[in-house]
């Protein structure tokens, strides 16, 4: 098996970004962008998928913060799919229904190689911080489609608007990291295909 490894750099007249990933790290994070919400979000991703990730990312964020949570999901969908282009061996699905206090969200995953996000959260409309609740779908379909995967995100139950983002952020997180595991008893790519 390759390293699973990438670097991504994205730099458009909205946004300038940097980010490095590790598949097979041990949940180590840095991360500098100016949303604290979004910059809570991923390093919960980093220490739940137990891939190491830094990330460095400045905006328009005085125009608003949708360009750089946007640009940071296609770099970092962008740099999961390098770092996976290698799936012999890997289990290619995982799931996770994972609670946060009152909420409940299901993931699932498919490293397929095919980009479709079905994203079910109920969250009321506005802020959590400094992040506006919409910019969560399109995070999560920026990110879905540049990593060329199949994510399935749906809330069970919750109200609370930091929680059902927070569990639905942790799920994803520990839905990839048993994806992207490799399995001892697969001995090439999951798939009748022989491709993925």
């Amino acid at each position: 098996m390759t390293d699973r490894t990438a670097t991504v750099v994205r730099k458009t007249k909205e946004t300038d970004i940097s980010l490095q990933i590790n598949v097979d790290g041990t949940g180590q994070y840095d991360i500098e962008i100016p949303v604290a919400f979004l910059k809570h979000m991923l390093e919960l991703f980093s220490k739940h998928s137990l891939m190491d990730l830094r990330l460095r990312g400045s905006g328009d964020v005085d125009v608003d913060t949708h360009h750089l949570v946007e640009d940071i999901a296609i770099c970092l969908g962008s740099a999961l799919d390098q770092a996976l282009i290698d799936k012999a061996k890997i289990a290619r699905y995982g799931q996770c229904c994972l609670p946060m206090d009152e909420a409940l969200v299901l993931c699932s995953v498919d490293l397929s190689g095919r980009a479709y996000l079905q994203m079910d959260l109920q969250c009321e409309p506005g802020k959590v911080g400094d992040f506006d609740v919409e910019l969560a779908q399109d995070f999560f379909y920026a990110l879905a489609s540049n990593a060329n995967i199949n994510l399935h995100l749906r809330q069970l139950s919750g109200k609370n608007r930091h929680h059902i983002l927070e569990a639905a952020f942790k799920s994803f997180a520990r839905a990839l990291r048993q994806a992207a595991t490799v399995d001892p008893l697969q001995t090439g790519v999951p798939s009748t295909k022989g491709v993925l």
